[in-house]
């Protein structure tokens, strides 16, 4: 890859400006991650090992919980390292590796999300043809197709940052390597760069966004025209309310960090919005999917009573 790069390492600043409470934030994001990681790990675990949540629905949550562990893990162990070093440098190539799996699994998890919108449509408005539609090929497929347009979404940002010509300063206002900060040090044009993310990262965010309001539409027209029964349509809309809250929880954050994204925007601003959805949107989606899930809590009892029952033999 020939590029005219003549700044080989980046300075990650990050939060490094915040001295007198940096020890304190990195216990509170250090907390965070291991809970992201216990309470997705429990959910993944938990939708392999019992055999009744082998259902189309476990099976995107357990994909939609291996996102968050691996997204966790791309950006808060690097957030953290800076709350404890002056400095925090970073290759290039590393920051090329971060920037991509950042986006990667990102986009990733914004896809996946309209997909899970799209099986709660097909088990709701056709019960009948569920299990026919939604077989384990179909699912498989729709999971496969969320990793792989995830990665080619990356590999676009990744490429097209390579190409760009840095010349000095290194200083990165931000804890990790994304698109922005790094627009604002580049020497070279960036206009590419900034439509590609304006419209290709604006148009992934959206086609899920927009897939989940339609399935959803489609869900509540069909409830209050054709279901009668209250209880009936209350349990519906049970089903999907762990599952709104976790779009809402994404995508509010994500839309208003790269929708008419531009190079010269508050970089706290962007910081904090990015933990957001990076570190604390995956600690609070386990906490949604199993308090409001009476399937998951029921799976989650009986696999930790089965624990006691060994230890105590």
């Amino acid at each position: 890859m020939e590029n005219r790069t003549e700044v080989h390492e980046f300075i990650l600043l990050g939060f490094t400006y915040e001295h007198s409470g940096r020890y304190t934030f990195f216990v509170m994001f250090l907390l965070l991650y291991l809970a992201s990681l216990l309470g997705n790990g429990a959910i993944l675990a938990v939708a392999i090992a019992e055999p009744r949540l082998h259902t189309p629905m476990y099976f995107f949550l357990g994909n939609l919980s291996c996102l968050d562990m691996c997204y966790s893990t791309v950006t808060v162990p690097k957030m953290l390292s800076g709350f404890l070093t002056e400095h925090q440098a970073i290759s290039f190539i590393e920051c090329l590796v971060q920037l991509h799996f950042f986006y990667f699994l990102g986009s990733g998890e914004g896809i996946l999300l309209g997909v899970m919108a799209f099986d709660r449509y097909m088990a709701i408005c056709n019960p009948l043809r569920y299990t026919v539609i939604m077989n384990k090929l179909t699912c498989l497929l729709l999971a496969g197709a969320t990793w792989v347009a995830g990665f080619f979404h990356a590999m676009m940002h990744t490429v097209a940052t390579s190409q760009l010509w840095f010349c000095g300063p290194n200083h990165v206002q931000h804890f990790l390597c994304d698109v922005k900060p790094l627009l604002k040090l580049a020497c070279s044009n960036t206009t590419l760069n900034l439509s590609l993310l304006n419209i290709v990262t604006g148009c992934i965010a959206m086609s899920g966004f927009f897939l989940t309001f339609l399935s959803y539409l489609y869900i509540i027209s069909f409830l209050f025209f054709k279901v009668q029964s209250w209880k009936s349509r209350w349990k519906a809309f049970s089903t999907c309310a762990s599952h709104l809250t976790v779009v809402a929880l994404l995508y509010v954050p994500v839309l208003s960090n790269y929708l008419l994204a531009s190079v010269g925007e508050s970089a706290k601003r962007e910081m904090i919005i990015t933990i957001l959805y990076s570190a604390v949107t995956p600690v609070l989606n386990p906490l949604i999917y199993t308090l409001r899930n009476q399937e998951m809590k029921s799976a989650l009892k009986k696999i930790f009573s089965q624990e006691r029952l060994f230890g105590r033999i």
